[in-house]
């Protein structure tokens, strides 16, 4: 079953843990709509369609050509992200008459393990951090004659709406839920919707917040999308060096791009009163890793240029 991080904060008696869901999901577009498959265990396998059959007509007594399709089954591992918080218990007894302490330094702790699943979100290869999980480029078949990979064009160039409905397009089954891209690239597409003599439409998002939206879509900024990726050849080559950024379009849930987390989802521990300083920790953690389960939900516009 997919759960989002909203829908389980809803399921916690815990009051602690509800308010390090709440400050997780507050100012994160994909937290608050990405759902999570709750698995036992420390990955999961899955299918994903490579090729398809094919099929012809035929005459009576023709011979008939069998074909089969073919899988991938790439396998997601649980990845451990966390950190402790540390109180003093001098300034927690203190220094707490105005704002409760404790609380102050777990919602920083939680908003530093957003900001961590955010840039993993993007960024996260396995490969070379075997402590990460793959992010969404990684899980995106970016070769350089993928469908799902768009160049602006072999270097980089100024991004048009043409090429925003062509990343769309990309996304087969229905529309993508969300467009991810960064503020400069909002920006740009607000420009360019302006010069068409129109305006983005304005939505309202899970938490009752106001978003624009593109052709009906999402728009969603995460500031950890750099603009300064190198494209070679239409593809990128390293994420810093040039000027150029990415878009990325994609469905969420199963099937799609989604999560998986450990039964408990995200756990917030006390671990109780230090040893070797006057101090309590607080350990936030949560294991977790991303699927993309079908290769043609997601697609990137790599070469975005302002």
């Amino acid at each position: 079953m997919a759960l989002t991080l909203a829908e389980s904060e809803k399921l916690s008696n815990d009051v602690l843990l509800q308010g390090v869901i709440e400050t997780i999901i507050k100012d994160s577009p994909v937290l608050q709509t990405l759902p999570f498959i709750q698995i036992v265990g420390n990955g999961l396998t899955y299918t994903q369609e490579k090729t398809m059959p094919t099929v012809d007509f035929y005459d009576v007594g023709d011979v008939w050509v069998e074909s089969t399709p073919e899988f991938n089954k790439p396998t997601a591992t649980l990845k451990i992200m966390g950190g402790d918080a540390d109180v003093d218990n001098f300034l927690k007894s203190t220094r707490s008459n105005i704002q409760d302490l404790e609380a102050a330094v777990i919602e920083q702790k939680a908003k530093a393990l957003r900001h961590e699943f955010e840039k993993q979100f993007l960024y996260g290869n396995e490969t070379t951090s075997p402590k990460q999980f793959n992010g969404i480029i990684k899980l995106i078949d970016t070769g350089a004659a993928s469908a799902q990979l768009i160049a602006m064009a072999a270097a980089g160039a100024t991004l048009t709406l043409a090429k925003i409905d062509e990343l769309i397009d990309a996304v087969k089954g229905g529309k993508p839920d969300m467009l991810l891209m960064s503020r400069r690239s909002r920006r740009k597409i607000q420009a360019l919707a302006r010069a068409a003599g129109s305006n983005l439409e304005v939505g309202q998002g899970k938490l009752g917040e106001f978003v624009q939206l593109y052709n009906g879509i999402p728009i969603a900024v995460n500031d950890w999308i750099l603009d300064t990726h190198t494209v070679a050849g239409s593809v990128e080559t390293l994420y810093t060096g040039q000027a150029n950024s990415t878009i990325y379009a994609f469905q969420m849930g199963e099937g799609a791009l989604c999560g998986i987390s450990s039964p408990e989802m995200l756990q917030v521990e006390r671990v109780g009163s230090l040893e070797t300083k006057d101090a309590s920790r607080t350990r936030v953690k949560w294991y977790t890793a991303l699927c993309l389960f079908s290769a043609v939900k997601a697609a990137a516009l790599i070469g975005v240029q302002d």
